[in-house]
């Protein structure tokens, strides 16, 4: 899929779209797959929920509606969690899956979707840890930037100035440092599938692979992101036009038939939506294995083992990617 030397920065950002084109039962059916249960689970269970809750509100005397909005508005926010919790389980495994795919690939290997699942089981449990603890952090950070302006909008008078400047600069201060810390936390996720690593060791050794390739990597998975996000906007603007234009020609009181073609196009766009999930989700996940790769053959000579082992029996010799027990020193390679 990719020669095995030192990736150029050119080939770093064609070749996440190769991995999808190369395998895609297994590449994109495991994201659709992934993404449709969440999507499903979160239409049924909140869908239910909000139901049954506002429906019981609607059916109570007025005297206990207060009482019985704010219990259905808590049942609602509740019943979201538990997509969200699925969405990060879903997020760990796709991503494990891909890393599985990308270095498989690259020793010429194709394999079924079944034996991915089946190969990522074994490291699923601290992919999903090390996803639960990178979205904590995040969600922590937003918290007090948020915390802060609150604070200072409650104080009044001057607060309400320094509150502006608070926000302002914490939103600054959140993009910088999520973007260094995101990018030379990275490849965690590789680590941990690949070499077998603890989550306290996959993050040192993500953050020891992108010392000195830091602008690299940022680049590459921006680039990429960027490419994908733009694609997906050329193809969903004109459904999301058309569906908004639709809506307003409808008669209020007019009959289904009426409503059928919106409905048909909102259904369309969801469809859609996941279509290019699936794909962001492939191409991105495929963007920093390949980096972890090219990293790996600039420091460690990791090109120099996967060619021995292409070149040697079938079945024959160790994993490649398992790090031998006495690595040379890390020396950067052109």
């Amino acid at each position: 899929m990719i020669p095995l030397r030192p990736l150029g920065f050119g080939t770093l950002l064609w070749a996440p779209f190769q991995v999808l084109r190369r395998n895609p039962k297994a590449t994109f059916g495991s994201a659709l797959i992934v993404q449709g249960v969440v999507a499903l689970v979160t239409v049924v269970v909140v869908g239910l929920v909000t139901y049954f809750a506002l429906g019981r509100v609607d059916n109570a005397p007025l005297e206990d509606r207060a009482a019985l909005e704010a219990g259905a508005t808590l049942s609602i926010v509740l019943s979201a969690l538990v997509p969200v919790a699925l969405a990060v389980l879903a997020s760990a495994m796709l991503q494990g899956i891909i890393v599985i795919e990308v270095a498989r690939a690259t020793l010429g290997e194709k394999m079924r979707l079944s034996a991915l699942w089946r190969a990522v089981l074994p490291r699923l449990w601290p992919l999903l840890l090390w996803t639960i603890l990178l979205s904590a952090a995040m969600l922590a950070a937003l918290a007090l930037v948020v915390g802060l302006v609150v604070l200072l909008v409650s104080l009044g008078g001057a607060g309400v100035a320094f509150a502006v400047l608070t926000g302002i600069l914490g939103s600054l201060a959140l993009i910088v440092l999520g973007a260094w810390l995101l990018t030379k936390t990275s490849l965690v996720p590789s680590v941990i599938v690949l070499e077998r690593l603890g989550l306290r060791a996959a993050v040192a050794r993500s953050w020891s692979l992108t010392q000195g390739y830091f602008w690299r990597t940022l680049g590459a998975q921006f680039l990429v992101a960027l490419v994908v996000n733009i694609v997906s906007q050329i193809v969903t603007t004109p459904l999301s036009l058309l569906f908004g234009v639709a809506t307003t020609l409808i008669d209020p009181n007019g009959s289904f038939e009426a409503y059928l073609p919106s409905i048909l196009l909102y259904v369309l766009t969801i469809l859609l939506g996941l279509v290019l999930g699936a794909v962001a989700a492939v191409v991105q996940s495929s963007v920093t294995a390949l980096i972890y790769i090219d990293l790996r053959m600039r420091k460690e000579g990791l090109d120099l083992e996967l060619a021995r082992f292409v070149e040697s029996a079938p079945g024959s010799g160790e994993d490649p990617y398992r790090p031998k027990p006495t690595a040379a020193p890390e020396t950067a390679r052109a």
